[in-house]
């Protein structure tokens, strides 16, 4: 039966593949590239599932603009990222523009091309982008900006940006997606009371451990959850555990309590391919799987693999 419910949810998969000249195989459960393992998931995603953040990487199609940034992540293209699809069973995309491109979102914009209607996208941009070119982001998918600020050296855009550029897409409907340390979130707790766009934190605001739920981030996080218009993705990266697979128990307990607290609130994000992950890259299976744990509840889940989606990146409703 497990067999079976691969194989469909991967034919869906290959068929949007074909379309494009690319291969998926569907005859077994295959490795990912910049994936660990090849079991399907135990949690069986809803349809209409939405994995809210991944990046793509196409060298070939879109070279790295310039130095900096760190390296492109290779494998890392849409042809591989079906291949995770069909193991993981989502149906909807959010590609987020990762840092070695810096503010050139082609590769973003093609990868939604690419994936179709149930794509949507993340960009990075600077005060100067014009009129003229966020509204070519908006009609290619894009519904947000990226501010991945952990590495000044490395950054793109820098804090002192995000108060304009807030300003800039808040008619567009777009928020704003924050991925900093927590003592760089804390710092700038003015900043976040100031911002007129919605606010997603990047992988649960890298919560550290083992501070966990007592450390200040999480306190101004929930905060700022509680006045309405502030989202948090749950994914799980490698700075914000410390007990590691296969149970992640400290990042379960910090998404338990988001979950519990405002479950309208929360997105997730396989996080693939996992950019900053040293060998071996995490299992993807396993990361769905901790939802079960995350949010045991039926309806809760669906909320946040679907409902939530729609709302905050505009989906339309699945039917």
């Amino acid at each position: 039966m497990i067999r079976r419910k691969f194989i469909q949810s991967a034919s869906v998969a290959a068929i949007g593949a074909a379309a494009q000249g690319i291969f998926v195989g569907t005859g077994q459960a295959q490795q990912v590239p910049n994936s660990t393992g090849t079991e399907l998931p135990k949690l069986k995603a809803p349809p209409g599932a939405c994995d809210c953040h991944h990046h793509i990487y196409d060298q070939a199609r879109f070279p790295q603009p310039g130095p900096g940034g760190g390296p492109v992540v290779p494998n890392a293209r849409v042809e591989e990222y079906l291949i995770l699809k069909a193991r993981i069973g989502t149906t909807r995309d959010v590609i987020v523009t990762p840092l070695p491109y810096a503010t050139d979102n082609r590769v973003t914009l093609n990868a939604i091309a690419r994936l179709g209607p149930n794509a949507r996208g993340v960009a990075v941009i600077r005060p100067t982008v014009t009129d003229a070119e966020l509204k070519t982001l908006a009609d290619g998918g894009i519904r947000g900006i990226r501010f991945s600020l952990a590495n000044p050296r490395l950054a793109p855009t820098t804090i002192e940006m995000i108060l304009p550029l807030s300003k800039r897409i808040n008619d567009l409907g777009w928020h704003i997606q924050l991925n900093m340390t927590p003592d760089q979130i804390v710092a700038a707790h003015d900043l976040w009371n100031r911002v007129p766009c919605p606010m997603v934190f990047d992988h649960m605001g890298h919560v550290p451990e083992p501070a966990g739920v007592g450390h200040p981030v999480f306190t101004l996080i929930r905060r700022l959850v509680d006045k309405g218009h502030t989202w948090v993705k749950l994914s799980v990266t490698y700075d914000n555990t410390k007990d590691g697979p296969p149970g992640y128990a400290d990042v379960t307990r910090v998404a338990q309590t988001y979950v519990r607290a405002a479950p309208e609130r929360m997105v997730w994000g396989s996080n693939w391919p996992h950019p900053n992950e040293d060998t071996p890259k995490p299992d993807d299976a396993l990361l769905i799987d901790l939802m079960s744990q995350w949010a045991p509840d039926e309806k809760t889940r669906h909320r946040i693999f679907v409902e939530n989606p729609e709302k905050l990146y505009g989906f339309p409703k699945w039917v």
